[in-house]
């Protein structure tokens, strides 16, 4: 029996073949498509382009702990509503929202386990949930990857991808900003090994604290990092800003930042500057 049929000048077939959603990616900086397995397997960067899709915590431990193997810290630390904030929707249904759609409790997930054999913490942000919003539950989330870190005397890496502080608990979030300084200030005291990796995007009072704190501040590339988003600062002074203003490449030129790291490399690139700072304190 045959599976085609001639209908006018056109070859077509009697069953329909279905592709399956998802299958093909398509990359936003070129409009090509890439198929999603080969993005998956490349760490979610395109293989022509080198552009960097976002990911979040849970491809991030895949990517830097050892077979992918950790132990989640603080995830009993959970979000609340103190100040009954409702703005378009109350803020508690906009948690329930978010925690139903991400699978996430918050925005940044803490874990602790081997980077390439070196015992390390790791706390990672998502901006799936709220737009990466720093709010009490990320400061102290953060806050507990800093001690955990000191008490242990491991490095902290800290990756950041946040809109900036969570405008639903006011000073509540902004107070996040100084807890976590101060906390980073204890871990430099006791010759802990902090590196902070910043992607896109990095901004607000993320950047203005931890994001900027580390030993060594490193970058995927074309990520967009700083406090004031650009309309902002150019209604504020009244100017252009520069080609490339708050990108990752812009930063590094003007020694914000120490390296600019493919995401392909960054495990390696980490368990470089790890071993060096480790060596150098004698551990």
């Amino acid at each position: 029996m045959s599976w085609f049929k001639r209908k006018d000048s056109n070859i077509q077939t009697d069953k329909k073949k279905e592709m399956p959603e998802g299958v093909w990616v398509k990359v936003p900086s070129t409009g090509e498509t890439v198929h999603r397995r080969e993005l998956e397997e490349n760490h979610w960067v395109d293989p022509s382009s080198g552009y960097h899709f976002r990911i979040g915590s849970r491809q991030y431990f895949k990517i830097l702990f050892d077979n992918g193997e950790h132990e989640v810290v603080a995830e009993e630390i959970m979000p609340s509503d103190p100040l009954e904030f409702e703005d378009r929707k109350p803020y508690k249904k906009r948690i329930a929202e978010s925690q139903k759609k991400t699978g996430l409790s918050d925005a940044c997930r803490v874990g602790t386990g081997k980077l390439d054999g070196l015992d390390v913490v790791i706390a990672c942000m998502d901006f799936s949930f709220i737009g990466g919003s720093m709010g009490s539950v990320v400061g102290e989330r953060i806050a507990r990857a800093i001690d955990l870190a000191r008490e242990k005397k491991i490095p902290l890496i800290i990756i950041s991808q946040s809109g900036g502080a969570r405008m639903m608990e006011s000073v509540l979030s902004l107070m996040q900003m100084a807890k976590t300084s101060a906390k980073l200030a204890r871990l430099e005291e006791e010759g802990v090994p902090y590196i902070s990796v910043m992607t896109n995007p990095t901004t607000g009072g993320v950047t203005a604290s931890y994001a900027m704190l580390g030993d060594f501040n490193i970058s995927e590339p074309n990520a967009l990092i700083g406090f004031a988003g650009p309309r902002v600062i150019r209604q504020t002074i009244g100017r252009d800003l520069p080609d490339g203003f708050q990108t990752a490449e812009y930063l590094l030129e003007h020694g914000f930042l120490d390296f600019i790291v493919p995401r392909t490399r960054l495990k390696k690139k980490l368990a470089t500057l790890l071993r060096l700072v480790l060596n150098r304190n004698g551990n």
